[in-house]
């Protein structure tokens, strides 16, 4: 079907005439018509067609779906008459009109002067052409109407009619658009709510866009007012409006008030002759999802009745019961799931009865058995239980990386403690205040540390390990967590938790014991859980990542290649420097999981490439600490990474998903709103925080659900896409910008790997900006990614500045590091990658080109003696000062030798100080 642009602007009438008028009288009388009303003249002489069959037969059938869609001619002038006679005698007499010059009045009044009669519909408006005039502009199809462009979609889909209560003549428009403007409201529209609607201009028919304010502390009678003022004023605004109302008397026959939606949403209100409305929105093409646009309506017409019984605003409901209950099934999983009763120890006491043998765990050469494992975690059991820890204290584990932190944090769980996992990098300051904030009784951490208990010292204890005597619904682990009022905040989680946690993905994941996995992740991180019990619980072995090796993506691929790691858990943004790794040994990963932070699939083809799903399966996991790690699953294709989708997926089995608003409602498919999680994942509390506790983990029935700061919306199918944070929306001058939709636009650049985006000078209007920072594939322009922004964006959202960057900074969760970026708007990669390095006459020696580099890196002059991260160094830094010395001919410092040897005197000496560099020998 055509979908051109006077398609937007037409409309139909089909009158079936059982006598139909000779060819030679109809003739007549359109040249009568013609010649008698000016709305008329101009239009050509009517088109008679025979068509084969009967009336009601299917080759008149598709011959009239056709006349009847097909748009206006350059040459039929306002109104184009088609007579298709049937084999039967019958008739149907088509009309196209353009709706600016006839409008539906009109249009029927035509008709009945066509058919030899004075039309009895406001014939007086045929007296008068419309006058010339501008419509309202279409905006861009809402995010919550969720389009797809999918192929064989009809041009116009009709929707089933939707039933409105009856109202006055002087009230249906105004109500109409007060609810439609409420339910855009509810959808999430921020300020005036914009709506087209559709305003009687003599003959024809315009469009005026018009907004209304909603403030639903007010009455409904206080909407209704401001819809009647705008409405009788004829006011409209400037803006765009993506949904558009058509109301008015049904020309009878069959009326079809828009070849083509003129705007994505077009609803139509039609009042028949018997006093009853209906409702019907035209959509244009892959414009948005039938089923959600079904919604919509339904919603707005509850709207419109709450309104005419004076409801007010604050208490209309756009979801009935019914309702409620199919948008509540819809986060619910597929699948029911049996839980274990049993702690984590006891858990995995099975494996050590089964296969005592089995390697538990490796670390740099060194390997555990899960005999080994339950023997020396008894032994720190004893020796906490000696040194004062009984059941529901918590002990703080402050350890690196490695098969000591493992075992004591087994060791805790024996003695019927909960462990509290400390990142040993941390200021000291804040491992002092965890220990006071979670009052624990033990520390265990290194020789070297104050107040702390060795593992070493735990593991003489020669005593038996205690009966704890526990439940799973003791505490398990306590994880801090950044606040909002920058104080760490513990998130207390139930053995019964993780238990759930690998219940509900095991058989899914096919996790097992043939499995290997990674602990990559500081055990401060919960993504850490995952790694050390969803591989111990199911039999695998783990293999620890040593710190350094976390840190180069290089030595990390060759340990994933080397120790045949089959299930891997990553980042996003770790992920991503691992992507930059040539290729070179092959890997035995069947499985990734993604958490931790959002992930932007399009950067997932690349590793398609490697490894086809066919060989490993790509998973995209939503979680939060305070709902055990994980909540919902996505398996993607490298179809999902090109259409670059942001599902998350359903929710596990024992989990469930609700999107609300802010005050807590349902909101219905498609809308966007704050994400709640309910179901076995929920953690108990926050540590010593009551109140904040019960903000945000709200009573929902016989249980509980966590309101996650994160922004959503469920799709119809039950999947969940994720939004991002709800924090993460900006201001700028006077706009609100989700950051995201920059970091998608700069991602659609080809040149582009991974972005990041941050409000800078945010405390000061003059000077705020946004800048963005790019890791750049090889032959990547800065300038030229800009510039593809101010191709696509508004003026107020492309990014000041643009700072090419090797790799983004993480911190030690594998997450952005904001305060790791560089100062924005300096090419550095660029000038130090492929431009000499401009140093003084005479320089010969490695310790004057390490200075001149170590400057340059730094942007601060260094001397032999400065240490890099005292002047300012970080992980980011570091790979751009590897980059430079391999680049200027120096041998490469690896970030563990950097790590070791932090002055310019340190690293020539480790490289060979005495050495002549490739930049000085010209």
């Amino acid at each position: 079907m055509r979908t051109d642009r006077s398609a937007g602007h037409s409309h139909s009438l089909v009158l079936r005439l059982d006598t139909p008028p000779e060819p030679e009288t109809l003739a007549a009388a359109a040249d009568d018509a013609a010649w008698r009303y000016p709305a008329l003249a101009g239009c050509r002489a009517p088109w008679i067609d025979g068509v084969p069959g009967p009336a009601d037969g299917p080759v008149a059938a598709r011959r009239l779906a056709a006349e009847r869609h097909r748009s206006l001619g350059a040459f039929d002038g306002p109104l184009r008459v088609v007579l298709l006679r049937y084999a039967d005698g019958r008739a149907d007499l088509v009309l196209v009109a353009h709706r600016v010059q006839l409008g539906r009045t009109a249009l029927r009044a035509a008709a009945d002067a066509l058919l030899g009669g004075e039309p009895q519909r406001s014939g007086s408006t045929l007296w008068r052409k419309a006058p010339d005039g501008v419509e309202a502009r279409a905006a861009a199809v809402p995010d919550w109407a969720l389009g797809t462009d999918a192929p064989g979609a009809p041009a116009v889909v009709e929707l089933e009619p939707t039933r409105l209560p009856e109202l006055p003549d002087a009230e249906l428009r105004d109500t109409l658009l007060a609810a439609t403007a409420l339910v855009l409201h509810r959808y999430g529209g921020e300020g005036p709510q914009v709506v087209a609607t559709g305003a009687e201009t003599r003959a024809g028919q315009l469009f005026r866009a018009v907004a209304l304010e909603i403030d639903e502390t007010a009455p409904a009678a206080a909407l209704l007012a401001a819809a009647r003022e705008v409405n009788g004023t004829g006011d409209g605004t400037s803006d765009q409006a993506a949904v558009a109302l058509l109301v008015g008397e049904h020309p009878g026959g069959d009326y079809l008030p828009c070849l083509a939606p003129p705007f994505p949403l077009t609803i139509a209100v039609d009042r028949h002759a018997d006093g009853h409305l209906d409702v019907r929105c035209h959509l244009r093409t892959g414009a948005a999802d039938p089923e959600i646009v079904r919604g919509f309506l339904r919603h707005v017409c509850r709207a419109a009745g709450q309104l005419i019984d004076g409801v007010d605003l604050i208490g209309i409901e756009l979801l009935d019961a019914a309702e409620r209950e199919r948008v509540i099934a819809l986060g619910q999983p597929e699948h029911a799931v049996t839980v274990p009763h049993a702690r984590i120890e006891q858990a995995l006491a099975r494996w050590a009865a089964e296969r005592p043998d089995a390697v538990a765990l490796h670390h740099e050469g060194t390997e555990v058995t899960y005999r080994e494992l339950a023997e020396r975690s008894d032994r720190v059991a004893a020796g906490l239980r000696a040194a004062g820890v009984e059941p529901g204290s918590f002990v703080g584990v402050c350890l690196d990386r490695s098969a000591e932190l493992i075992i004591a944090m087994l060791g805790v769980l024996k003695a019927g403690a909960a462990y509290v996992p400390i990142d040993p990098t941390h200021p000291t300051d804040r491992i002092a205040y965890l220990v006071e904030d979670a009052g624990m009784t033990v520390l265990i951490g290194s020789a070297d540390r104050p107040g702390a208990v060795p593992v070493e010292t735990l593991l003489t204890s020669d005593g038996p390990a205690p009966d704890p005597a526990g439940t799973p619904d003791d505490a398990a682990y306590v994880i801090y967590t950044s606040g909002s009022t920058g104080r760490p905040k513990g998130v207390v989680v139930p053995h019964r938790n993780v238990l759930a946690l690998l219940a509900a993905t095991t058989a899914d994941f096919g996790l097992g014991a043939d499995d290997t996995w990674t602990l990559f992740h500081s055990a401060a991180f919960d993504f850490s859980v995952w790694e050390i019990w969803g591989c111990l619980l199911t039999g695998g072995r783990l293999v620890v990542v040593p710190y350094f090796a976390a840190r180069a993506p290089q030595e990390f691929r060759a340990l994933l290649a080397r120790e045949r790691v089959t299930v891997l858990n990553q980042t996003p943004s770790a992920f991503t420097q691992l992507l930059d790794v040539a290729d070179r040994d092959p890997l035995a990963v069947r499985l990734v999981v993604f958490g931790g932070e959002p992930l932007d699939v399009r950067g997932l083809c690349d590793w398609f490439d490697q490894r086809p799903e066919s060989v490993c399966r790509v998973v995209n996991m939503f979680g939060i600490t305070e709902t055990t790690v994980h909540v919902t699953a996505q398996t993607l294709t490298r179809g999902d990474a090109l259409a670059g989708t942001r599902s998350v997926g359903r929710a596990l089995p024992g989990w469930s998903i609700t999107v609300r608003d802010p005050r807590g409602r349902l909101v219905p498919p498609g809308v966007a709103g704050e994400i709640h999680v309910g179901g076995a994942g929920v953690a108990e509390k926050y540590l010593g925080r009551p109140e904040l506790t019960a903000e945000r983990f709200v009573p929902d029935g016989t249980g509980r659900r966590y309101r996650s700061g994160d922004l959503g919306r469920l799709r119809p199918d039950g999947r969940l896409d994720h939004l991002g944070r709800i924090d993460h929306q900006v201001k700028l001058r006077g706009y609100r910008i989700e950051t995201g939709e920059i970091r998608s636009v700069l991602l659609d650049d080809p040149a582009v790997r991974a972005v990041a985006v941050v409000l800078a000078n945010a405390e000061d209007a003059a000077e705020a900006r946004l800048d963005a920072y790019v890791v750049l594939h090889r032959d990547g322009d800065s300038a030229a990614v800009r510039r593809h922004a101010t191709r696509l964006l508004p003026d107020y959202m492309v990014p000041a500045t643009v700072t090419p960057v090797p790799a983004l900074p993480l911190t030690a969760n594998g997450k952005l590091d904001v305060a790791a970026l560089p100062g924005p708007g300096i090419d550095r990669p660029a000038e130090i990658t492929r431009a000499p390095i401009e140093m003084p006459a005479g320089i010969g020696n490695v310790e004057d080109v390490l200075v001149a580099i170590w400057s340059r890196v730094l942007g601060v002059a260094a001397s032999t003696e400065d240490d890099f991260f005292d002047l300012g160094g970080n992980s980011l830094l570091a790979i751009r000062l590897c980059t430079a010395l391999r680049e200027h001919g120096l041998p490469e410092v690896s970030l563990r030798e950097l790590y070791v040897h932090r002055t310019v005197r340190g690293v020539a000496a480790a490289i060979g100080g005495t050495q002549e560099p490739a930049g000085a020998r010209a």
